[in-house]
């Protein structure tokens, strides 16, 4: 319990915490802002002490009371995929960066539980996969247990949608954008040891699997169906883009990493959300360094 020395508290009393908490539930803003900034800036001590009322009776105290922590474990996030971002070339760990990324957004997501759950979508689908002719059927047992038996899918209907970039979501919902479903590929395929790339095509993101016999091009947001060369080269035509070697030439992780940034901080600018876009901004200047 902090005392009235104890300088990380900002010399605040049990008696005086108390009676903040209280006030922490005042209906005026104007009351229980100041409030909760006085609290988050206190120091840890002040923090372990409201720990327990974490659970508080008072479901708007209980709300406020969790906002702080939220803040400042996305606080602590944000530091850490600065780090990440700052000492790192451009080929780090793909998994780790968009994990690192999704808990500046959702800082109380259980990490290794959702890896553990990548792990288990990899083991199901082993033995199969092993067992089959390299290249198409391997990926079409892949392909049917993501797409059809687990329903991962394209997020046609609410494609701006900022949580389709955000991996823990991708998986909770079992909906993404073209990026973020290759991302999922991609990290299941690497558990299986399967040679497959990201595709960094304009205007739609792609895997390829390539072999020294072949190139199959995936598109996991229709349900992971497979494309020729020429199939890719009509797609891009479609789109009045001249075709270019480097359309399907696989990307680094940190270029994918960024794609999937600019295209959160895009929605949060056509929002007018300035503080979201500006703290997206500021990743993509360190991806971009």
């Amino acid at each position: 319990m902090p005392s009235a020395q104890d300088p990380a508290s900002g010399s605040l009393t049990e008696g005086q915490l108390r009676a903040m908490l209280t006030l922490l539930g005042d209906e005026d803003p104007i009351v229980w802002r100041p409030i909760r900034q006085r609290l988050s800036h206190s120091g840890n001590s002040v923090l372990s002490w409201l720990q327990p009322h974490r659970l508080h009776e008072d479901p708007i105290i209980r709300r406020r009371v969790n906002g702080i922590f939220h803040e400042r474990d996305a606080s602590t996030a944000d530091n850490e995929f600065m780090a990440f971002l700052l000492t790192h070339g451009d080929e780090f760990d793909m998994e780790e960066g968009v994990w690192l990324f999704a808990k500046t957004r959702y800082p109380d997501i259980n990490i290794s539980g959702y890896r553990a759950l990548l792990d288990e979508y990899a083991e199901a689908v082993r033995v199969d996969v092993a067992g089959a002719t390299p290249g198409e059927p391997q990926l079409r047992l892949l392909n049917s247990y993501l797409f059809q038996h687990l329903g991962f899918r394209g997020n046609e209907a609410s494609f701006y949608e900022s949580d389709n970039s955000y991996f823990n979501k991708v998986i909770d919902r079992r909906l993404g954008i073209p990026i973020s479903l290759c991302v999922l590929y991609l990290c299941v395929a690497k558990r299986l040891q399967l040679p497959i790339a990201g595709i960094g095509m304009p205007g739609h993101f792609l895997c390829r699997y390539q072999s020294p016999r072949e190139a199959i091009y995936i598109d996991p947001f229709h349900g992971g169906k497979l494309l020729t060369t020429a199939d890719c080269i009509k797609r891009l035509q479609k789109l009045d883009v001249t075709f270019e070697e480097t359309h399907l030439a696989p990307i680094s992780s940190r270029k994918i990493l960024s794609r999937m940034i600019q295209n959160v901080q895009l929605i949060h600018r056509e929002r007018k959300d300035r503080t979201e876009s500006e703290r997206l901004r500021r990743y993509l200047v360190a991806l971009g360094r």
